[in-house]
């Protein structure tokens, strides 16, 4: 069981979709990432996006926890729809659900020239890592980050390290089991104010 942990959604189960369409982040990973995103501060009044939303987990987290804009992206139609239903559990005003690819999204730039100051990325285990680093260049070459943005991307421990584009900069990992998550930030020099 999928649940929201703490917040004005606290306590709430979300859907889950059965099978290997989507592998959602475990509460205890979930809780100890929300915790370092809450420390410095980056959760309440902010703009997330979560890209590869799958079940909308980490995003309606997010939006429980205080964020003013969550952005969910997923393209799998079954899993959107389980999002759509997730998001009236939530009741979060703010949240958009975008049922495309990755890619095809982030290539439009963001909406309104809305800035992201969270970026979470759990992508499927089958996505190559030259599609991860071209995901994330994009989010550098359309401007898609706030100059404080936080960059958080989930992959197995088997995984290496993302490739960073230019403008993006590791700043931690944690790993957690199978679990590992790297974050990143902007290099000041390289984001447009």
């Amino acid at each position: 069981m999928t649940r929201i942990i703490s917040g004005s959604a606290g306590g709430r189960k979300l859907q889950t979709l059965s099978g290997s369409l989507t592998r959602p982040t475990s509460d205890r990973v979930r809780e100890a990432l929300f915790s370092r995103l809450e420390h410095r501060g980056l959760l309440d009044g902010t703009k997330v996006l979560d890209l590869y939303a799958g079940s909308g987990a980490l995003g309606l987290e997010a939006a429980s926890r205080g964020a003013a804009l969550v952005l969910l992206v997923e393209s799998h139609k079954s899993a959107a729809k389980v999002i759509r239903a997730n998001i009236g559990v939530v009741g979060h005003p703010h949240v958009r659900l975008l049922t495309d690819t990755v890619e095809r999204a982030l290539a439009a730039g963001p909406p309104a020239g809305a800035r992201m100051d969270l970026v979470l990325l759990d992508p499927p285990y089958d996505v190559a890592e030259e599609a991860l680093a071209a995901v994330l260049a994009c989010l550098v070459e359309k401007e898609w980050l706030a100059p404080e943005a936080f960059v958080v991307v989930e992959r197995s421990s088997r995984s290496p390290q993302p490739t960073w584009p230019d403008g993006l900069e590791l700043s931690g990992e944690k790993r957690y089991g199978e679990t590992t998550m790297w974050f990143a930030e902007p290099r000041p020099s390289d984001v447009v104010a």
